[in-house]
C-alpha cells in the first residue's frame, strides 16, 4: 500500500510554531500536538521552573508513564483473555465428553 506524499503541517505547542514533515493525516497530527500542548501546560503548572526544556522533559515523562501503563494494561488483558479462552476450551471439552464426542482439538 502506498503512503500519501509527505507534506508540511504546522502545529502550535506552548506558543511555539513547529513545521512537521509527515505522511500522517493533518487532523491526527493536530490532535497529537494538542495532546502534547496540554501535557506541557500541565507540567508547567506543576513546576516552579520557567525552563521550557525542564517542562518539556517532565511532560515527556508523564506521557511515557501513561504509555507504559497502557501497554502493561493491554498485556495484562491479553493474559486474562488467554486464561478465559483456555477455561472455555476446557468447558467445551467437558461438554463434548459428556455428549460422547471427542474433544474439540481432536484428541
Amino acid at each position: 500500500m502506498d503512503r500519501p506524499p509527505a507534506r508540511v503541517i504546522s502545529v502550535d505547542i506552548n506558543g511555539q510554531r513547529y513545521p512537521l514533515r509527515t505522511h500522517l493525516d493533518p487532523d491526527y497530527v493536530a490532535r497529537l500536538a494538542a495532546f502534547v500542548d496540554e501535557r506541557i501546560r500541565l507540567a508547567a503548572q506543576e513546576t516552579l521552573s520557567g525552563d521550557l526544556v525542564k517542562v518539556a522533559v517532565l511532560a515527556a515523562l508523564n506521557i511515557a508513564d501513561e504509555y507504559f501503563r497502557c501497554r502493561e494494561a493491554i498485556a495484562s488483558d491479553t493474559g486474562s483473555l488467554r486464561a478465559r479462552t483456555e477455561a472455555l476450551e476446557r468447558l467445551v471439552d467437558l461438554a463434548l465428553a459428556a455428549a460422547g464426542q471427542p474433544p474439540a482439538d481432536g484428541r
